[in-house]
């Protein structure tokens, strides 16, 4: 009998109305249409002591007799814990210990009695403190679950008067004999003040917490006994008849998980009591409430087949990919697959598997319970959908397509640990003979951990007498292997150093798999050991949006959008930063847009940390890498920080080093093998934009004045060697760059010098911006010149205006007429292009006045036909010949050279 029909089916004058225990047993055992006789046998009771209990000759029966008649009569835990409280001396039922019900429809309940909760508005109220409990609730949260389209002016009042009302709702109106419901004010908001066991949440929590313990205890009966108990709490999904800012809230939907959890382990449970039918009923009812849990068909499919129903259980798995192909373009998962397949071939789950006794039947270890060593998931987990499924090549179905060992590498805080633990626990029911973890610490504060200690932690944990366990690491390594021979066992080896360090963790059985965590890339594992290499990089913007959404509550982020999306990009994406950027928001109550205001400051870093905890900070997480790194790769990684752009070919990091490119070309690949460095493109790298705020706090002033200048010399002679073979007549006039630097390029024709400008483009632009900011600015200007004739025809107005700009503000700060006029004249040429005229001859008006100071006559002449050109375009003839007789006069010829290009075209002009 479903916990919803017992509810229902409560009969009038049941035990709602009885005071006594013994006439609330009977009338419960009436409604279940069971004899005295009966109910006995099936609860493992004699009839003499039941009836003594029913006429109340046994004040207080044993709690297991309690519980054995529970689950024979179909109790829910509401009914269960009323039943209790009757065996007890106590109040009258009118002081009866108040109880909130979540776990379904909202209900508000004292004993037997409801309490009419009719308000909207005090419903959303009293479903969001029993969801957060025994966590406060924010005003923030309060003020978005009480109007989720934006609160009126008076919202704090009208929050204080809620309250005021949901209070009354909670006390009793009598002296306070039990425990009674209440809310009480906290610094940030209000918390449900109550025992956990009065919330049917809490109550569930608790058992469930119980079940697994027994779980991993090896106590299957006892663990499967709990979660009956456990689940019968459930009426439906969480606050059923809630606005979907509850039903939505993430509290609700993590609840909800717990509940999916609940079921699978209580499906797994009966199977392996050879009890299936007995969890039927309940999975047909999940997969109803969750579709697309593929889990959960996959046991009711078992399920079923196991209990000879075959048919149904095909007619399970093809209607579950009829919707999963008709919905979602896929196919069903591997454990869908691999449930689907067992039934075909008659493989149940119970049945024996050749030369190896089934789970059920198999001796026990002699020392302890199979081991579960998994940790704690996080509460929530998003994307990373494709390496789920690149990880699930682990359990394929066939060995041909079988991994054995993967290796999950990336850069501190991209979420390797999150992806490898969130894998672990959806796929455990694959390793029926447990789960080891260990954090080998390769990168930690605290001292790495040697391959003899983690096989002797392994082998105590599969049974091996610590009294005889092998002081030689390589006997320690042959025994584990030889106890992983013939199990199927999942093995977590999490922030691994290097290969060595996991090599002999590594067993030989088949049935084993590998999941390894490390910020080092372990070629040697994929080169030597068949490992497959499992690359994590940031979060896109739409899975950084929905972590973020996740953490701070789906409700707070659509509500401005557009701030949570900006907070994701100055995370870079970093499942770290976001995380910690959403513990902050929860924490501080601050609105997301001046949480961004905040982090674009200065000293970004030191904002993305949780008080009170070390640990939670990316800083932290960088330096544990930076420490690892010698001492020459530290300073490469230091210096990477001052690139102008997004990244660094060999050559150039050789120059921002002072080293050789074989050099450079070490320590770069040192750098990307820690991952705190990306090959953006073949042969170009790049920090992440945490990475460099991080590396640019530890370069000191000289270090990065140095490395600057070297860079920018290099960026200058090799722009102007490009320069001066792609357009020879504009480069004439100007001086050569100093001599060759390090790591200076050769072009030999044409194509090389194109191919390098188009490659350095972004990273030239930058250059010269950041040279004018940082006082290097005689190569800004003069970098500016050789750029210009390349941007200009190339049509890249917009680097050209920007480039032309940053070089006018360096002239100036040398009082350099001649190059500011230059830059004047660029920044004219600019405008001309894009169509602004009158701005263009204002500029080129200020460039003809420049270049007089400067007595430069080619500039002179230069500026003078810009503004025939722009005269005549205007219709004014006379003035337009004037300046090009003038321009005549200087030069002696029809057209310009030299510094600056005569890019704009040639206007026919008769005077």
């Amino acid at each position: 009998m479903s916990e919803r029909t017992s509810a229902a089916g409560l009969p009038r004058g049941g035990p709602g109305e009885q005071g006594s225990f013994g006439a609330q047993l009977q009338a419960f055992r009436r409604r279940a249409g069971l004899s005295q006789e009966a109910a006995a046998a099936r609860a493992g009771i004699s009839t003499r002591a039941l009836r003594d209990i029913e006429r109340g000759r046994v004040r207080r029966p044993q709690a297991r007799t309690l519980q054995r008649l529970a689950e024979t009569l179909g109790l829910t835990g509401a009914e269960l814990v009323d039943l209790l409280a009757a065996t007890r001396t106590g109040p009258p039922r009118a002081a009866a210990r108040p109880r909130l019900l979540i776990l379904g429809p909202l209900s508000l309940r004292r004993g037997q009695s409801p309490i009419p909760v009719t308000s909207p508005m005090l419903r959303r109220l009293l479903g969001l403190l029993a969801l957060k409990h025994p966590e406060p609730s924010t005003q923030q949260e309060i003020t978005d679950t009480l109007w989720p389209s934006g609160p009126p002016s008076s919202h704090q009042s009208l929050i204080h008067t809620y309250v005021s009302q949901v209070r009354r709702l909670l006390e009793p109106d009598e002296p306070r004999t039990v425990p009674s419901l209440t809310v009480a004010r906290t610094p940030t908001g209000y918390l449900l003040q109550a025992p956990r066991n009065q919330i049917d949440l809490g109550h569930f929590d608790e058992l469930l917490a119980q079940a697994e313990r027994l779980h991993r205890a090896g106590e299957p009966e006892a663990a499967y006994e709990a979660l009956t108990q456990a689940l019968t709490w459930w009426r439906g999904p969480v606050l059923a008849d809630a606005d979907p800012v509850l039903r939505q809230h993430p509290a609700a939907v993590v609840a909800n998980e717990r509940r999916v959890k609940a079921v699978l382990l209580h499906a797994d449970t009966a199977l392996l009591l050879r009890r299936p039918e007995e969890t039927v009923p309940l999975l047909w009812d999940m997969v109803n409430t969750e579709p697309l849990h593929e889990g959960m068909h996959a046991r009711l499919i078992l399920t079923l087949a196991s209990c000879g129903e075959q048919a149904a259980a095909l007619n399970v798995f093809n209607r579950l990919r009829d919707r999963l192909d008709e919905e979602l373009g896929i196919e069903p998962s591997t454990e869908v697959r691999a449930a689907h397949l067992r039934v075909l071939r008659q493989q149940l789950p119970l049945a024996q598997r050749p030369g190896r006794p089934a789970a059920a039947e198999r001796p026990a270890p002699t020392t302890g319970p199979l081991p579960a060593q998994l940790p704690a998931r996080a509460g929530s987990y998003v994307g990373r959908r494709r390496q789920m499924r690149e990880l699930d090549a682990l359990v394929a179905p066939h060995p041909a397509l079988r991994s054995h060992v993967v290796a999950v590498v990336g850069a501190p805080g991209v979420g390797k640990t999150a992806l490898a633990k969130h894998w672990a626990h959806a796929r455990r029911e694959h390793f029926e003979d447990g789960q080891l973890f260990v954090d080998l610490r390769g990168h930690s504060p605290l001292p790495t951990l040697r391959p003899g200690d983690v096989l002797a932690q392994f082998l105590r944990a599969l049974g091996a007498p610590p009294d005889q366990l092998p002081a030689d690491e390589d006997e320690a390594a042959a025994l584990y292997r030889t106890l992983l021979a013939d199990k199927q066992m999942l093995i977590v080896l999490d922030n691994a150093r290097d290969a060595e360090q996991v090599r002999p963790l590594i067993p030989g059985a088949q049935g084993c798999a590998v999941v390894i965590t490390s910020r080092s890339r372990l070629a040697g594992l994929v080169a030597s050991d068949g490992a497959r290499q499992l690359v994590l990089d940031v979060l896109d913007p739409e899975e950084g949006h929905q972590l973020l959404a996740a953490t701070i509550g789906e409700s707070r982020a659509a509500a401005d959008e557009e701030a949570a999306r900006r907070l994701v990009r100055l995370c870079g994406g970093l499942p770290l930063a976001i995380r910690i950027a959403g513990a902050n928001l929860l924490a501080r109550n601050v609105a997301i847009a001046d949480y961004c205001a905040e982090l674009a400051g200065d000293d970004m870093l030191s904002r993305l940390h949780i008080e009170g905890d070390r640990r939670s900070t990316v800083r932290a997480a960088f330096e544990l890498s930076y420490r690892a790194l010698p001492a020459a790769a530290q300073r490469m990684f230091r210096l990477l920080s001052l690139t102008p752009g997004p990244d660094l070919t060999v050559d150039g990091a050789a120059a921002l080093a002072d080293s050789t490119s074989a050099e450079s070309a070490s320590l770069l690949v040192t750098l990307t093998d820690a991952h705190l460095v990306r090959e953006r493109a073949a042969g170009r790298f790049g920090l992440h934009d945490l990475l460099r705020t991080y590396a640019r706090e530890l370069v000191s002033r000289e270090e990065a004045h140095a490395g600057r200048q070297r860079l920018f010399d290099w960026y200058l002679y090799h722009t102007d060697a490009a320069a001066r073979l792609l357009y020879p007549a504009e480069s004439a006039a100007r001086p050569s760059a100093a001599s060759a630097p390090s790591a200076a390029l050769v072009f030999s024709d044409h194509g090389q010098a194109s191919e390098w400008l188009d490659n350095e483009r972004e990273n030239l632009a930058g250059a010269v911006l950041q040279a004018s900011g940082a006082g290097f600015t005689a190569v800004a200007w003069r970098l500016a010149e050789s750029l210009h004739s390349y941007f200009m025809v190339g049509m890249y107005t917009g680097d050209c205006l920007k480039v032309a700009t940053a070089s006018l503000f360096a002239a100036v700060a040398d009082g350099e007429l001649r190059a500011q006029a230059a830059a004047q004249l660029r920044r004219a040429e600019c405008h001309w292009v894009l169509a602004n005229n009158a701005q263009a001859l204002d500029l080129f008006r200020s460039a003809l006045e420049l270049a007089r100071q400067a007595g430069w006559q080619e500039g002179q002449a230069l500026a003078l036909r810009r503004i025939a050109a722009a005269r005549q375009e205007n219709g004014t003839m006379r003035p337009a010949c004037d300046h090009r007789s003038q321009a005549r006069e200087l030069t002696g010829r029809d057209s310009g050279a030299g510094a600056v290009a005569d890019a704009v075209p040639k206007v026919g002009l008769t005077c």
